[in-house]
């Protein structure tokens, strides 16, 4: 199945040397819509504590564009790289889809509920329930329904598979079976 140019995908990138946060400030000079995952660490500066917001991830980045468009981003952003998956003997980029991506930002993205990342190897979701969440900051969000280790409670853990994994609590009256 051929695609057009123009056709919009989310592309897993890595801006090496930790350039992530510049990648996406030009990225989004350039009109790309870009997500970061980020999270809230207490860091001294100036010999007083500050909270403050870091990449989850090293790297890592998101943008959603056309292929033609995050081909020329990348000739102009030399630390710009695809993320890539092996596929019968050849890589190829790694193309997020639209609605986990959206199910992936909104989880992400949530300061309230304290979300907790993993690499793929530390996501195992085996014994976990399909599930929809219907109400509350995560309303349409599906995911796995799973315990997470070191966790009391069941979490709710959208993957991006290959790439990484959030979950986040939710409450169990806002959970139906998939």
């Amino acid at each position: 199945m051929e695609e057009s140019k123009e056709t919009i995908h989310w592309w897993a990138m890595s801006a090496v040397y930790n350039r992530s946060l510049k990648a996406q400030a030009e990225l989004n000079a350039q009109g790309i819509e870009t997500f970061i995952p980020m999270r809230h660490v207490m860091r001294v500066i100036g010999g007083r504590k500050r909270r403050q917001m870091v990449p989850a991830v090293n790297n890592l980045l998101f943008a959603r564009t056309t292929a033609e468009s995050i081909r020329s981003a990348k000739h102009s952003l030399p630390y710009l790289h695809y993320l890539i998956e092996r596929r019968d003997g050849h890589g190829y980029p790694v193309i997020v889809p639209d609605d986990r991506m959206a199910d992936f930002i909104a989880v992400a993205s949530t300061e309230s509920a304290d979300p907790i990342y993993f690499s793929p190897t530390e996501v195992r979701l085996t014994a976990g329930e399909h599930v929809r969440i219907h109400g509350g900051p995560f309303d349409g969000v599906s995911g796995t329904f799973c315990r997470v280790s070191g966790k009391r409670n069941r979490r709710l853990v959208v993957v991006l598979d290959g790439i990484m994994g959030v979950a986040v609590t939710v409450q169990p009256e806002y959970v139906e079976r998939i």
